[in-house]
């Protein structure tokens, strides 16, 4: 099976990216050429890393291993096999209903692939290597732990992943020492919850302290966190986001809802007043701060009532960013087996209607404020007539971006420049730079 062709289909979040990445590393380090997301998968090879996390998720997912199923059924591949996420939590369903897949792995023992394919005897030989990042070269993606132990009542994540298992603090900063070394400026640090870090180490939040350690590593220019947890929020990242000039001023963190019935509910362990008290404070202690959010209507009990106040809180916390999504009931969760999904379809899609046109309201005066700001920008692609960057308040694929004009002057992919902003849009800007 060496020098084979295999091409890697990635589906769901930049944590499933990882997994990717690192399995295309010890592919290629084996004798394999690897591609990634291909238009146009040529491979001998197909392997579909999946997303199980909701009814959308999974459904993408199935549908892309039929496709190749059919695919290998004609003869257009040799092999496919799966994993990630949906493989790990509906593996025996799944080898009976699909059995054109040759292999199937779960989230964690997805390296058992290169014995199957005859490639190594057992698993003490598989060569380490990096991984092959599929990122433009200029940011990465750092996973610092997996699994998550918060348990919410709709999240079927910690079924999936299991318990929270920090990765090694130096692990972490030798993979990022590595990564500027091989020209990487910008890491976008995620986990499935990253201000729990280290706790199932010792006891004690560690995040603060990793964030800062990552920041004194020289060519390090942008860090950015996703995915924290508003119970128990380490304040101690708030001071190292200010302090440290390469730590981004922006904020992942998924507050879900605001009514004390509905935060009751989910099980988040966080009160209305606490979460009004965390935004105030982060905005207070990290002037500037951009603040990501994920919010949900529609979760089993939600009322008018408690539709009312998340609507008034987007109102006065003017998130930057912001995505929500209706309720969808996944199985085996504590929602699933204990409440009744009793808020119809249409009455979910109205609410998540009316919160996200509040929101995009609020993104077009934001971003409007930006105009005759110069703010520092990484050109991520040529698109067309224009550069297309991003400033510290903007992640990959999800946040606004900057664009300026080809005909302006000759600009680097991976560089940075100071860009003065000209205009803006509901959800991009305009800019020229700064000669």
């Amino acid at each position: 099976m060496k020098n084979k062709t295999i091409d890697i289909i990635s589906l769901g979040c930049s944590k499933n990216l990882v997994d990717s990445e690192i399995l295309m590393g010890l592919m290629e380090a084996h004798g394999y050429k690897c591609t990634h997301d291909s238009d146009d998968p040529q491979g001998e090879i197909v392997v579909v890393n999946t997303c199980g996390f909701i009814n959308d998720a999974k459904e993408e997912s199935i549908n892309t291993i039929l496709e190749f199923a059919q695919a290998k059924t004609e003869g257009r591949i040799e092999k496919l096999f799966v994993m990630g996420c949906l493989s790990e939590r509906y593996l025996a369903d799944l080898e009976k209903e699909i059995p054109e897949v040759d292999g199937w792995y779960g989230k964690f023992n997805y390296k058992q692939l290169l014995k199957d394919l005859g490639t190594i005897d057992n698993l003490e030989n598989i060569k380490e290597a990096p991984r092959h990042i599929t990122t433009p070269r200029h940011y990465a993606y750092i996973k610092i732990s997996e699994g998550c132990d918060r348990h919410c009542a709709y999240c079927a994540i910690p079924l999936i992943t299991g318990r929270h298992q920090s990765r090694p603090m130096d692990e972490i900063l030798d993979e990022v020492r590595q990564l500027v070394k091989d020209g990487t400026k910008e890491f976008n640090v995620i986990a499935q919850e990253l201000t729990y870090y280290g706790v199932d180490l010792d006891g004690k939040q560690h995040i603060a302290e990793l964030i800062e350690r990552l920041a004194d590593i020289p060519g390090v220019e942008w860090i950015r966190l996703h995915y924290a947890y508003p119970a128990h929020f380490p304040w101690d990242l708030l001071r190292v986001m200010r302090e440290k000039k390469n730590v981004c001023k922006y904020l992942d963190i998924a507050l879900q809802h605001i009514s004390d019935h509905m935060l009751s509910q989910m099980q988040r362990h966080v009160t209305k007043e606490e979460t009004y008290e965390l935004i105030r404070k982060m905005r207070e202690e990290v002037p500037g701060i951009h603040i990501r959010t994920t919010l949900m209507v529609g979760f089993p009990g939600e009322t008018d009532e408690d539709f009312e106040e998340l609507k008034s809180f987007v109102k006065w916390a003017r998130f930057e960013r912001m995505g929500a999504f209706a309720y969808s009931e996944e199985e085996g969760t504590y929602s699933e087996q204990h409440y009744e999904d009793d808020v119809p379809e249409e009455v979910k899609q109205q609410r998540l209607d009316k919160l996200m046109r509040i929101q995009q309201q609020i993104s077009a005066e934001l971003e409007a404020e930006k105009v005759g700001q110069t703010l520092k920008v990484i050109i991520d692609r040529r698109e067309g007539d224009y550069y297309v960057g991003r400033t510290e308040y903007c992640s990959p694929e999800v946040d606004p971006e900057v664009l300026i004009p080809v005909a302006e002057r000759e600009l680097t992919i991976g560089e940075f420049y100071d860009v003065k902003i000209n205009d803006s849009e509901e959800f991009d800007i305009y800019g020229s730079t700064i000669k």
